[in-house]
Formats: C-alpha cells, sequence, structure tokens
C-alpha cells in the first residue's frame, strides 16, 4: 500500500532504531510534529569503525538514549545487537503504537514486540526489505528473518523494490507501506534558471565525504576519457581521509578540477547552482536529493533500491557500481546533450518537489500507523 495523507496520528508513537543518524533528525522532529501524543525515539551509539556521525538530540521529538551491547561487527553474518533497557522506556513511554527496525539482528525487539503484544497494541517494523540471503547459513537467516518480519502488523519499506521484496517474503500485500526515503525536505525556492546552452565547459559535481568507497577516481578517468570538446570542470564538494588520494590522482590525469573542501548550507548553495549536473559514482547518497532540489540531473551508482524510485530515466541514470566504462558511457551521453540534460534536471527537481521528501515520507508513516492502529490482532 502507498497511501497519502495530511492526517495526524491521535495518539503517543514510540521508534525504536539501533543508533541515530545525524541526517535522520530532520525526519523525526517533522514525524513527531504529527504525533498528537508525541513521538519517543530510543537509539544508542555505533561502533566507531561504521564512522556514523551521531544526532546528539532532537528538537520535537523526545530522544530516550540506549546503550548497545554489539555482539561482532556490523558488517559480519553473525553480528547482533542487544540493546538495554529498552522495556523500561516502553513502559515509561506507554506507546500506542510501536515503530522499530525490521532487523532480526537486533535481538531486544522481540521482548518489545511481545510486550506489545500482550498489552494488544500494533506493531510496525521499518527496513530496507528482503533480499536474497546467500552463505550455507541462508537457510537459517531466511527462516528467523521471515519469522520476525511475519511476527509485525505491517512494513514501512524505503522503496518500492523493498516492498516487492517484503511480500515475495510472505508478508500480505495489505500489510506492506512505501515512505520512500527521503533526507530534505520540499524545496520552497524556484528552480534555477540555466541556459540551453554552455558557452564555455559543463561543471560536473560531486558533494560527500572524501572515502574510498566513494570512488571518485571513476569520475575524475572518465573526465579524464572524454572527448576534448566536452571535457567538464570538476568541482568537489567535501572532505575526509581519502582526500589527499584523490587531490593526487587529480593532479596527475585531470587538472580541469576544484576541490573546495566541506560546505553546507548557505556555503553549499553556490556550487550546486553552478553545476549543470551531479555524480555519485560510490556507495552514499544524502547530497543527491540536495542536488535534484536545484535542478541537476543525477547519474548514482545502483545500490540498495533507495535509488530507484528516486533516479529515473527521466531525471538521470543509474550505473553499475565500480564500472569504469558503463560510466564513461554514461557521462559522455549526458554532456554530449545540454537542452536534454537542463530538462532531466527540472524533471529532478518535480521529484522532489512533488513526491519524494520528508513532508511526504511523513505522510506515509501517518496513514501506516492509522491503518495498523486500526486493525491490529487484539
Amino acid at each position: 500500500m502507498n497511501l497519502k495523507s495530511n492526517q495526524h496520528f491521535p495518539g503517543r508513537v514510540a521508534l525504536q532504531q539501533r543508533v541515530l543518524p545525524s541526517y535522520r533528525a530532520p525526519f523525526f522532529d517533522l514525524l513527531a510534529q504529527s504525533c498528537t501524543g508525541g513521538l519517543s525515539v530510543f537509539a544508542g551509539q555505533a561502533l566507531e569503525i561504521e564512522n556514523i556521525p551521531p544526532a546528539i538530540a532532537l528538537e520535537n521529538a523526545k530522544l530516550y538514549p540506549a546503550e548497545n551491547l554489539h555482539f561482532s561487527d556490523p558488517s559480519s553474518k553473525f553480528y547482533l545487537c542487544w540493546q538495554k533497557d529498552i522495556v523500561d522506556w516502553l513502559e515509561t513511554t506507554d506507546p500506542d503504537v510501536l515503530i522499530l527496525e525490521a532487523n532480526p539482528r537486533n535481538i531486544s525487539n522481540w521482548k518489545v514486540i511481545q510486550w506489545m503484544k500482550e498489552r494488544g497494541r500494533p506493531v510496525l517494523g521499518w527496513g530496507l526489505g528482503a533480499p536474497t540471503l546467500g552463505g550455507i547459513l541462508a537457510p537459517i537467516h531466511g527462516w528467523n528473518r521471515r519469522s520476525y518480519l511475519l511476527s509485525l502488523d505491517g512494513l514501512i519499506a524505503y522503496s518500492q523494490r523493498g516492498a516487492k521484496e517484503y511480500r515475495n517474503s510472505g508478508i500480505p500485500a495489505e500489510k506492506v507501506f512505501v515512505a520512500t526515503n527521503s533526507v530534505m525536505r520540499r524545496p520552497v525556492e524556484s528552480a534555477p534558471d540555466r541556459p540551453s546552452q554552455i558557452d564555455n565547459s559543463a561543471v560536473v559535481l560531486f558533494v560527500g565525504r572524501l572515502q574510498k568507497r566513494k570512488r571518485l577516481d571513476i569520475l575524475l578517468k572518465s573526465c579524464a576519457e572524454l572527448p576534448k570538446q566536452i571535457q567538464p570542470e570538476v568541482v568537489v564538494v567535501g572532505d575526509g581521509p581519502a582526500r589527499k588520494e584523490f587531490e593526487s590522482l587529480a593532479a596527475k590525469i585531470y587538472p580541469r578540477k576544484e576541490f573546495v573542501g566541506a560546505k553546507f548550507g548557505a556555503e553549499a548553495k553556490p556550487y550546486f547552482e553552478m553545476a549543470d549536473i551531479f555524480a555519485l559514482p560510490g556507495t552514499g547518497g544524502l547530497a543527491v536529493q540536495q542536488a535534484m532540489s536545484y535542478a541537476l540531473p543525477v547519474i548514482v551508482a545502483k545500490g540498495d533500491g533507495t535509488q530507484d524510485d528516486l533516479v529515473r530515466p527521466g531525471n538521470g541514470w543509474q550505473v553499475v557500481p565500480g564500472n569504469q566504462p558503463d560510466f564513461n558511457e554514461t557521462l559522455a551521453k549526458a554532456l554530449s546533450d545540454i537542452p536534454r540534460l537542463r530538462e532531466m534536471g527540472l524533471e529532478s527537481y518535480r521529484i522532489v518537489t512533488e513526491e519524494i521528501n520528508l513532508e511526504a515520507m511523513v505522510d506515509a508513516f501517518v496513514q501506516a500507523m492509522i491503518s495498523v492502529e486500526g486493525g491490529s490482532v487484539k
């Protein structure tokens, strides 16, 4: 189900997260405004190796700090997490609806599901989906995941692909909702007015933390291999542990670049406005929606499905991760037709204005909560 509403949820809401990334804070604060009884968020700290900048506080929602006990590494198939005092949090919050991560590796969640069921209150899961599992233990992990998902009253998927995976796992279609993943509010400013032709060179923009997994090397190599007449200026906004490595590579193979460091808010705005296309050849992608809000077409690496709804043939390209020839071909095609590039940029702006934004995400959550609250098993 994928419903829209401007309604509020008439009750108290509790929401569990293993960790609370800083980019999620605006969503939780906006969701809190749509919960008449308030929103309480229970979240702990990530491991240092995960490199997840945490949200320190929330403005509208109430943050209840959790103590996470990590068993193994989150990248391991054997990883488990127990969150201490989670039942105490529920007893204090006394929620009408609970939303938790749709991840059976958070083993303390089994306990809170039972707590809610004993009181006849619904539980919603929220997750990426249920992709095919591999390895010798796949049957065991698959059985455990399916048991966990079936214990929930409903599931909120990040994307249409994730929703399909939940349905394919045996979850009834009427229990699956889609709240397309977003990190940006609906744009309030008009789309920048860009000329249909470019007098000098196009500008390709990269924004993000400079880590090896961002694969900025693919972008630089691709630009170096383009025909001279369409070679662009590359502007890199961001900082991080791989910056010197990327700067050294750029100095050797593509001097038409500028590393401007980390820029946020108003400082970043001029770079989005001067760009002609946004490129993200590696993993991640929080800046993709920001780029789209400035009417930029985008090139991104295919990921977990959250990009599928956002990046479409009408506004950009999804390329095979780590595939240099695929990225080369795509960038050359994009820069060879500037009028088409402008049309695609306007479609990006339309998508984040009308379809995918924090307001729409909140609407989907509210409708999911209203649905399960009215139809839960007592």
